[in-house]
């Protein structure tokens, strides 16, 4: 079972993998090498390229799966020349003059951008060594220690979920009750959540699975770094399930697991693909700072374009840890039965008679 410490090398090993919408390939290998450790696991994909993680043997309840996307907003070279495709959203400000490195290879080349376009996401940048079609590039960032509980990496969003969701898994395998719990990595969730798309259009996810869309989303005023792992009600484009979040609340508070429950609308997330395309499905999230490596994002949105900075990403770890404890407790919790009609008709019943 993984210790605290096993939970937080593999946050820090896959947070800081090369990747890309359409370029997960270094992700894909890692977990391939993490599951091919673990006999009782089994590792599957669909025809988009999302896996799905599994446990062996007979289960007595439909599916439950942690699900995180693989991507992350990125540089990909599409010449010899130093044009890239920027692929994810990052502000038009944060491009200018910016150092970025070649990341997917070790002998990379710094470089640095001397053109952008917004609208089409294509630019170029003049590189100090051989770049080539295919090479994977992100931002040259500076080197911060981590303090004060914090966690800094160049793909928190959502290398941190995927941790997570593998670290709960590797506890889930010690709990018979658990068997029905899995993980699910999506592709290409940076260009308009793709792969979720994909394996929900195509029914590619088993029949009857329940999703626990989780990401790292945007800190907010009213949902800060530190103040627990987050119970996500909706995103920006809808609401989620409502008996799967309040199934998974009230486990969460029984166990007084230190959380937070919030509308995250900063941003979408894979939970409204599933939804719409008729699965079950809730969201968790932690809050994120430096949302896709853009430092002080506040002030660069009120105009202020000479603060854009790229950084590292930011996550509480005590926040990581406690999303993991989230993820076991809404495995089973989405199976206990929801007490809120009982609840309002005990309540009815006591104070109808206000009604005359």
């Amino acid at each position: 079972m993984a210790s605290r410490a096993t939970a937080e090398r593999w946050l820090g090993a896959l947070t800081n993998l090369p990747t890309a919408s359409g370029r997960e390939e270094a992700v894909v290998e890692w977990v391939e090498a993490w599951v091919g450790r673990r006999d009782d696991l089994r590792l599957t994909r669909d025809d988009g390229g999302n896996l799905f993680i599994t446990q062996k043997g007979r289960k007595s309840k439909d599916p439950v799966f942690a699900v995180a996307h693989m991507d992350h907003p990125a540089f990909v070279i599409t010449g010899s020349d130093g044009s890239f495709e920027f692929r994810g959203w990052v502000d038009g400000a944060y491009f200018k003059d910016a150092r970025i490195e070649v990341v997917s290879r070790l002998d990379g080349p710094g470089g640095r951008v001397v053109d952008y376009d917004p609208d089409s996401q294509l630019g170029l940048a003049r590189f100090d060594g051989e770049v080539s079609s295919g090479d994977i590039a992100m931002w040259d960032f500076r080197t911060v220690r981590p303090g004060n509980g914090r966690f800094r990496a160049p793909a928190c969003d959502d290398l941190a979920g995927a941790a997570a969701a593998l670290a709960a898994l590797d506890r889930a395998r010690r709990q018979p009750g658990l068997r029905h719990f899995g993980v699910m990595l999506t592709r290409a969730e940076e260009v308009g959540l793709i792969g979720a798309i994909h394996a929900a259009k195509n029914h590619t996810i088993p029949d009857g699975s329940r999703l626990l869309s989780i990401e790292t989303s945007r800190e907010l005023p009213t949902a800060r770094i530190g103040d627990g792992p987050i119970i996500r009600v909706g995103d920006r484009s809808t609401m989620f399930d409502r008996q799967m979040t309040n199934l998974i609340t009230n486990a969460v508070r029984r166990e007084g697991i230190v959380h937070q429950r919030k509308l995250m609308d900063g941003g979408g997330c894979e939970a409204t693909a599933f939804g719409t395309y008729g699965y079950l499905a809730t969201g968790l999230c932690l809050a994120l700072g430096n949302w896709h490596n853009r430092g002080n994002l506040a002030e660069v949105e009120a105009g202020d374009h000479s603060k854009a900075q790229p950084m590292l990403e930011e996550i509480s770890i005590d926040d990581f840890h406690g999303l993991v404890d989230v993820l076991l407790i809404a495995a089973a919790a989405v199976d206990e039965p929801d007490p809120l009609e009982a609840n309002l008709d005990r309540l009815y019943d006591s104070n109808r008679h206000y009604l005359g």
